[in-house]
């Protein structure tokens, strides 16, 4: 994709302070961290979403994300960490190149994922889990 800004820092078009990479895969610091060290982990191949990725890709992504996690906990020395994928633009999603988010939290470090949790009525939960299984 000519426009996608993840593509070209994969050919090299725009610096990013890579921290890995492989045959299908690479990672990179994002310029706009949520904590320091929060790095971004993106498939080579043009996917725009988590469902468009081929599996074998995405064995690849998750494998590389791990390695990732690791370096990055073992280099800052936080043991936790949120991974993150927003899909799509009401989700959150910027760039149009699926992507994994590898954030490291701290204690006090103040960043809130949260959302409101719902409640379902009566019988509801068995109606969402019937439509859901019709397509697995």
């Amino acid at each position: 994709m000519e426009d996608c800004i993840f593509c070209k820092i994969i050919a090299g078009k725009i610096p990013s302070a890579n921290v890995y990479e492989d045959e299908h895969t690479v990672s990179f610091l994002d310029i706009m961290p949520a904590n320091k060290g929060h790095c971004l982990v993106v498939p080579k191949i043009h996917y725009e979403t988590f469902l468009d990725i081929s599996d074998e890709d995405l064995k690849n992504l998750v494998i590389a994300a791990k390695k990732v996690t690791k370096a990055l906990s073992l280099s800052i020395g936080n043991g936790s960490y949120n991974i993150i994928m927003n899909n799509g633009k009401e989700a959150g999603q910027i760039v149009a190149h699926a992507h994994l988010h590898i954030i490291p939290r701290f204690k006090g470090d103040r960043l809130r994922l949260k959302w409101s949790h719902k409640k379902y009525e009566e019988n509801e939960m068995k109606g969402m889990q019937e439509k859901i299984r019709k397509f697995v």
